[in-house]
């Protein structure tokens, strides 16, 4: 069982994201900056992407980072709060740091220069969020104090509709991917999660929304929303659901001991859940393969 689980996981690692394959474009990513810097940069080429492949761990892996004039900024999409957002940026930004240095003589007397980070999170979930939210490493540290010696700040802005619209007019794509999103989620409310991302890629397409994104990627597309949607609307419902189920079958004991053995079998229950679905992703990125074979097939 452990290796099927690190078979699932490895398969993980070579899927991508609608947001990072939106703004893996060089036109795209430079709207995105000016959009969250206040600027007017028109030469593309003075954009370099240096997104970290697989950051630091397998199962990590940096969604979109870009480097211009010394300034370099790392960009995330969440559907889910996540408070340990600050330790993976700097995870992150060492690692870009590390890159961009691998030829100076850090024990020279001769000072490094180094580009202003940035780093900024796209939320899109359906917790309620404020519209901007700063998140700091220092929270995670286990003794406060006013003396912090090591700092990273997050900026979260929630681009849920109506929030941050002035952004999202800034760069239409930013505000056609979240067009995109909310209508994955409305068809998703009627249909199977896969007839719902199938429609919404279709209602899009012809609403003029990433139309010309879509039509070029229609099959990839369709093959990471069900993953990415499935992840959110199932994955995070089942973990919960195996905790509170574990918790309840422990508190009838009434003791502590009860309590832990409870909450280990629902852990094991809820695992078994997401291995479960885990397989039925791996299916369909099967199906959805072979679609793309037949769609090449007739082009």
């Amino acid at each position: 069982m452990e290796k099927e689980t690190q078979k699932v996981n490895v398969i993980r690692n070579y899927k991508d994201t609608v947001f990072r394959m939106l703004f893996n474009s060089k036109k795209e990513l430079l709207s995105l900056y000016n959009a969250l810097n206040n600027t007017e940069y028109t030469n593309e080429d003075e954009l370099e992407i240096v997104t970290l492949e697989n950051a630091v761990y397998m199962t990590f892996k940096n969604d979109v980072s870009c480097l211009l004039d010394m300034n370099l900024q790392l960009y995330e999409q969440q559907a889910s709060v996540n408070p340990n957002t600050p330790l993976r940026f700097l995870m992150y930004i060492t690692r870009q740091i590390e890159k961009l240095i691998v030829k100076k003589n850090l024990y020279g007397s001769k000072l490094i220069e180094l580009p202003n980070p940035r780093f900024f999170v796209f939320y899109n979930g359906k917790e309620e969020q404020s519209e901007v939210k700063e998140l700091h490493l220092s929270s995670s540290f286990k003794h406060k104090t006013d003396d912090v010696n090591l700092q990273l700040k997050v900026l979260q802005l929630n681009i849920n509709s109506g929030y941050n619209e002035e952004v999202k007019r800034k760069c239409p794509t930013l505000f056609q991917y979240m067009q995109f999103v909310e209508t994955v989620r409305k068809y998703s409310e009627e249909y199977p999660l896969e007839e719902a991302v199938r429609r919404a890629v279709d209602y899009c397409i012809k609403h003029d929304i990433l139309k010309d994104f879509l039509l070029a990627n229609k099959a990839e597309v369709i093959s990471m929303s069900i993953f990415e949607f499935d992840e959110e609307l199932y994955k995070k419902s089942i973990r919960e659901e195996g905790y509170e189920e574990g918790y309840e079958k422990g508190e009838e004991k009434g003791i502590e001991k009860g309590i832990e053995k409870g909450l280990e079998q629902g852990r094991a229950e809820s695992r078994a859940k997401i291995e479960q679905k885990d397989a039925e992703i791996e299916r369909k990125d099967a199906e959805i393969q072979q679609l793309r074979k037949l769609l090449a097939q007739k082009k």
